[in-house]
């Protein structure tokens, strides 16, 4: 049994095989026998949209039942902590809820945000890997303090768009500005995506404090020295758009404020430029843009961008759905 809670942990073959599974479901999207009888918990902790919609639906077009479930709001909260004292809000331990659900369903899908309170902790994610510990079935990351199933969208997304091989092109990650911090996890997951594809990737920050964690920083040098690719870190955005081929942008907060937004908002006021605009675009060379979604119209990234027809924001999050039921399928040794 294997659980998809980030892509390091799996092979490049296997992510590979879960693309080209993604690609056949999208040019035949009811493929119902696949999972006929199979179900999937769906735990979200967090808000959600495309994530909700598209396991949902995924799960349908494959013949499986989904359960939708609210921790704390329409399920009983949850405690992680072992050698827990519940004598708080928390009325039930992961022990048993991860073991009921693995009895009830054969795959359970975790939405898991950091707190912003200490990094140190959030960083260990420790629902999602409680939960993994604990069942006895498969576990799916939708978006914890990584995003390995944007991750999957993106690049298939690409090789749509861009070619199917990607080794070699210029891919920036830049970040933009928000008027609140944002998780790490997009930026955390492309990092490590792009450069395990082989591309030459320039991460774009403001300064030093808007870093990733160093465990995204070491895997992506590592995947890129690897596959043959480059991992860069630059503060120049003229140099960073020049030549791109592909820009992929997100927001997130400055690590070692985390937590005490009241001290990173000074410094954040003052970083408005980064915003991706047609005038930094037109330094690349013809690139595609991207986003996760969703995004704030001309604050993240200006309407040109966003309405042009190089931005492949939709195509991605509709690429969610394909590979979300490529992998349900793959768990369960189902692959289209």
């Amino acid at each position: 049994m294997k659980h998809f809670i980030t892509t390091q942990e799996w092979d490049k073959t296997e992510l590979d095989a879960i693309l080209d599974s993604a690609t056949r479901l999208k040019a035949d999207p009811i493929q119902h026998h696949l999972l006929k009888g199979k179900s999937i918990a769906l735990l979200f902790f967090n808000p959600s949209l495309r994530t909700r919609t598209s396991f949902e639906l995924g799960a349908d077009q494959l013949g499986a039942h989904a359960v939708v479930l609210e921790p704390g709001k329409g399920a009983w909260g949850i405690s992680f902590e072992d050698g827990a004292i519940m004598d708080g809000s928390e009325e039930e331990h992961v022990k048993e809820a991860a073991g009921v659900l693995s009895r009830y369903c054969d795959l359970i899908a975790i939405r898991a945000f950091p707190r912003f309170v200490n990094w140190a902790e959030d960083r260990q994610d420790t629902v999602i890997r409680q939960f993994a510990r604990y069942s006895s079935v498969p576990v799916i990351n939708m978006e914890t303090i990584t995003h390995p199933c944007q991750e999957l969208a993106h690049i298939l997304a690409l090789k749509e768009h861009v070619g199917g091989d990607l080794v070699g092109k210029r891919y920036l990650l830049t970040w933009t500005w928000h008027p609140k911090p944002l998780n790490t996890a997009v930026a955390n997951s492309a990092a490590m995506i792009a450069t395990r594809f082989g591309m030459n990737v320039t991460l774009l920050c403001p300064n030093e404090q808007y870093h990733l964690d160093d465990r995204y920083l070491d895997a992506a040098k590592s995947n890129a020295d690897e596959t043959g690719g480059s991992f860069d870190i630059t503060y120049d955005i003229e140099q960073a758009y020049d030549g791109a081929e592909i820009v992929y942008t997100k927001s997130w907060g400055a690590l070692p404020y985390f937590g005490r937004w009241e001290d990173e908002a000074p410094m954040r006021q003052h970083l408005q430029h980064f915003i991706v605009d047609q005038p930094k675009m037109n330094r690349t060379d013809n690139a595609v843009f991207s986003h996760c979604l969703p995004v704030r119209r001309n604050v993240k990234v200006t309407d040109d961008v966003l309405d042009s027809p190089r931005c492949i924001a939709l195509d991605e999050a509709e690429n969610r759905l394909h590979v979300q039921k490529a992998l349900m399928a793959h768990l369960l040794n189902a692959s289209a």
